[in-house]
Order: C-alpha cells, then sequence, then structure tokens
C-alpha cells in the first residue's frame, strides 16, 4: 500500500495519548498531530515539575510539537496511578470535547527500575521485591486505571480505537524471558490488555490494539550511547571512530519515536481496522501493511530479523530489513 502525510487526514478527530513526555509517547503524539488530530498528552513531568526520572523533557513541549506539526497539542499533568486524577481528566474531556476518538496508552515510567543489562536476569528471590511491584503498578495499574475511566468517553460513538503500548509482541514473548519475571510479567499483561479490552469494546464498535515499537531510539537511549537523532549511526562505528559507547549490530535496524506514532496513525486512518481487534503488532508489520515510512524514509523491522534471521541462525543484511 503507498502511504503519504495527509495533515488532514484526522483532523476533527480527538486523541489522548498518556505517558506521552517522552519516548514512544510523544512519538505516537507527534505523528497523531502531523495529521491534524487534537492530542490532549498527559504525564508526570512538566516545566514546574519532574517525574522520578529527573529528565528534561515535559508534556508542554510534546504538546507544542504536536501543535507545530499541524495539529492542535494539549498537555494535562497528571498521574496515572491516581484514580482521581485520572476522573478529573475524563471530566474535562467530556466537557470539552465530550469524547474521544482515540485513547493511547502509553503508560510507563518504569525505566530506572528496570534496570540496565547488569541488572537483568536477577532471580525474582534476588529482585528487589519493592521495585519489582513499583514496576508492575506503573506499567499495567495505570493502563486498567486509564482505561476505567476513558473508556466510556471512547465507547459512546462507533469507530473507537484503544491503543496498548508495550515492548514485544505476544508471539515474541510467549517464548522469550525479557529480563525479569516483573518486567516480563508487565510487557505480557499489557498484550493481554488489548486481547481482553478488544473483546469488551467489539460490541460497541471499537478496536484494540497492542503494539511494541522496534529498538527505539528514545531520548534515553541516544543518550546512552552517546548521539543524537543526526549522528546516531555513530554508535555503530568502531571504538577508534566514535566518541560514545558502541551500541550492538541490531542497532543498525532502530527507528524513531515518530515510526510507532505512524503506526498508530495508520490505525486510526484506517475505516476497516477492526481487522486488527485484540491483535499484537509490530511497527514494522504495520509498516509493511499501510506503507508508511520513518522520517528518514526507511522501514525497520528488528522483530522480524530477530525472528527471520538471529534465531533461525541464517546470515542476513541488515539493509533488508530497513
Amino acid at each position: 500500500m503507498n502511504w503519504s502525510l495527509n495533515p488532514n487526514a484526522l483532523r476533527g478527530r480527538v486523541a489522548v495519548v498518556a505517558g506521552a513526555t517522552r519516548g514512544a509517547g510523544r512519538g505516537i503524539a507527534a505523528a497523531l498531530g502531523e495529521a491534524g488530530a487534537t492530542v490532549i498528552c498527559t504525564g508526570r513531568s512538566t516545566r514546574g515539575s519532574r517525574s522520578e526520572y529527573d529528565r528534561p523533557e515535559t508534556i508542554e513541549e510534546t504538546a507544542e510539537l504536536v501543535t507545530s506539526l499541524g495539529g492542535t497539542g494539549v498537555a494535562v499533568a497528571m498521574d496515572h496511578l491516581d484514580p482521581l486524577q485520572v476522573e478529573k481528566l475524563a471530566e474535562r474531556i467530556r466537557k470539552d470535547y465530550g469524547h474521544i476518538d482515540i485513547l493511547v496508552n502509553d503508560i510507563w515510567g518504569a525505566e530506572i527500575l528496570k534496570g540496565g543489562p547488569a541488572d537483568w536476569n536477577t532471580p525474582i528471590w534476588a529482585h528487589d521485591l519493592a521495585k519489582g511491584l513499583r514496576i508492575l503498578q506503573l506499567a499495567v495499574d495505570t493502563h486498567l486505571i486509564t482505561s476505567h475511566f476513558l473508556l466510556p468517553l471512547l465507547i459512546n460513538q462507533p469507530d473507537g480505537l484503544l491503543v496498548e503500548v508495550t515492548d514485544g509482541t505476544k508471539d515474541y514473548n510467549d517464548t522469550h524471558y525479557r529480563i525479569s519475571v516483573y518486567y516480563d510479567l508487565a510487557k505480557t499483561a499489557v498484550n493481554r490488555l488489548a486481547f481482553s479490552q478488544g473483546h469488551e469494546l467489539a460490541q460497541h464498535g471499537g478496536t484494540a490494539v497492542a503494539i511494541t515499537p522496534g529498538w527505539m531510539r528514545s531520548e534515553i537511549m541516544l543518550e546512552h550511547f552517546g548521539v543524537t537523532e543526526e549522528n546516531w549511526r555513530d554508535s555503530l562505528k568502531e571504538a577508534g571512530e566514535r566518541t560514545g559507547p558502541g551500541a550492538p549490530p541490531d542497532f543498525a535496524l532502530s527507528e524513531t519515536p515518530r515510526f510507532v506514532g505512524r503506526a498508530v496513525t495508520a490505525l486510526a486512518c484506517d475505516p476497516k481496522r477492526s481487522r486488527w481487534n485484540q491483535r499484537s503488532v509490530s511497527s514494522g508489520e504495520l509498516a509493511r501493511e499501510y506503507g508508511f515510512e520513518d522520517v528518514d524514509g526507511s522501514r525497520p523491522d528488528v522483530w522480524r530479523f530477530l525472528t527471520e534471521i538471529r534465531e533461525a541462525g541464517h546470515e542476513g543484511r541488515y539493509e533488508d530489513y530497513r
């Protein structure tokens, strides 16, 4: 399918991106803005207050990016673990817009708790219990609370779209241990949330889909490898040629956060999107289906590379999966 950016494809549509401060959330909000949507961007990091990440990205910046790309960005500071705050958001949306067309549950906030590679594969009996339970609260409870209060605004008219953002497709996660018991459970649970909520939304004409990006060049990831979006390929060079720590070879198939955002936009623009209901898909899979591209014109698909090449024991070129 041929794809082209249509700045009015979602004009008049109202979207909520829960967890829009950075990473996939910001990329999804931006892509919806490219298509003209009104995007309510929620998160805990604002110009006046930071989450425990203590990073500079803010929801105000995300909302401004949405507007600069042709949509209408609205920043709402909130903690999705607090039911009262989410309920107030629902009341505000009902008053200001009357409904929601698209709800994206991208809340995560546990990257620090997840730890780096040195912390991975720690067995449950050695893992910090409080940190593990906090991971589940941030990754699962937030999604449940948000859906409880906001889905009534999505089902009061047909064709509503719920997107659950996770790490790894169902097929991949079903056969792979993911970092720790807590992380594994969190990311598997989010895929199941799309399945179960899709079952409930179908009778209202709605669609629920779980989407995973590939290896995403988020703000945190770029910073970790000591590169920017402009020179990210430097992280793949030989030790003497790069300024920061080197990235693994598979980083050659990384994608910008906008890529998974365009996957969400493609779904939102598809009048036959119900065929995806309850499914678990990747940004690369949807790019093959809808024909959209990343901002550099590529279509990276690291998940397909892992399953078709790496785990099958074959040799393959990264260029063939980009």
